[in-house]
């Protein structure tokens, strides 16, 4: 079976770590690249061999044979992208956030189902070895029946040394990074009955919340609480690591620092390092995540190419759509947003 054939829509900073966690994959082929400044689109070719080059993604769409695009440009452009590649009956995979509201991601889904293709999101938190590690230990039954959870993602990174963009969102936390945090909850514990939260602007040089509070009620019984911040002075900083902790019947688990799995039941507690494999490419800060891209862009191209659906489909991450802008609901109202 030949590789697929791809092309790129979006030549920003997370798009180079992308092309080369798909070079990890030889069942799939780069032939094209957009991006609207076609200087960056020709330098990221270059690094990477791609043939083609163009600034009108409709003129890359007409031209090149695809069997996917995977669009990697800002979510105000998501839409206008995925509604372009459905029209000409290209399989759609596309970054997170999937959309800047929750119209668009309905009518991207909607115009894919028209044509008659697949739209996919590539969102690889969940793909990082040591949360695929903590769903195997609740799915064990070592602990029990989960009742209570928190996952933690606090820092003080400075994210908008690379993505300067982010200090123009109105939305920001909760959109960008609380599009993989709240899918955690969903990932370990199924879906939410509904929200309640709360968000602080700590940054003055921002204009959007980069602290929030969530707390969801979730239809399988846990409560679960997620902690989101860029603005916490902490002791040991360890971005891009997410912590956990969840009560159960008959024990608890904690994903810990530095990716270790600590299980306490009645006999004591057992702990077990789950590190993310290694490769060249991987900026050393962002290392966690940059693995995650891998084993995503694996489970995607396996359902491409007729191997099984994938995990992140276009509906499954609606749903997490769903959960961030019922907690912007909620910080606005200050209650509680029961979700249908």
């Amino acid at each position: 079976m030949e590789p697929s054939r791809f092309a790129i829509l979006g030549t920003g900073f997370w798009a180079g770590f992308q092309l080369a966690a798909w070079r990890e994959l030889p069942a799939a082929r780069c032939t094209a690249l957009y991006n609207r400044t076609r200087g960056k689109a020709r330098d990221l070719a270059a690094r990477f061999e791609v043939p083609n080059v163009y600034a009108d993604a409709a003129e890359l769409l007409r031209r090149e044979p695809l069997d996917f695009v995977d669009i990697i440009s800002s979510p105000d452009t998501h839409r206008r992208f995925v509604e372009l590649a459905a029209a000409h009956r290209v399989p759609v995979i596309c970054q997170k956030p999937l959309a800047e509201n929750l119209a668009d991601a309905e009518a991207m889904l909607a115009a894919c189902r028209g044509a008659g293709v697949p739209l996919l999101v590539h969102e690889n938190w969940r793909w990082q070895r040591p949360l695929r590690a903590l769903r195997q230990v609740l799915e064990s039954g070592a602990i029990g029946r989960a009742f209570r959870a928190r996952v933690d993602f606090i820092c003080s990174f400075p994210v908008f040394d690379n993505q300067p963009a982010l200090r123009e969102l109105p939305q920001f936390i909760l959109a960008d990074l609380g599009s993989h945090l709240l899918d955690i909850p969903r990932f370990l514990f199924g879906e939410a009955l509904n929200v309640y939260c709360r968000t602080h602007s700590v940054n003055p040089s921002i204009r959007g919340e980069d602290v929030a509070t969530v707390v969801l009620a979730m239809a399988g019984g846990p409560t679960v609480t997620v902690n989101l911040s860029y603005a916490s002075r902490t002791e040991l900083e360890r971005f891009p690591e997410t912590r956990v902790f969840i009560e159960g019947t008959a024990g608890s688990v904690e994903l810990a620092p530095d990716h270790w799995i600590r299980v306490t039941d009645a006999a004591g507690t057992t702990a077990q390092r789950h590190p993310p494999p290694t490769y060249a490419w991987a900026d050393p800060r962002y290392a966690l995540v940059h693995a995650s891209i891998v084993d995503c862009n694996a489970d995607l191209l396996r359902a491409l190419r007729g191997g099984g659906g994938a995990e992140t489909t276009g509906e499954d991450n609606l749903r997490t759509l769903q959960l961030v802008f019922a907690a912007y609901e909620s910080a606005r109202g200050g209650k509680v947003v029961a979700l249908a």
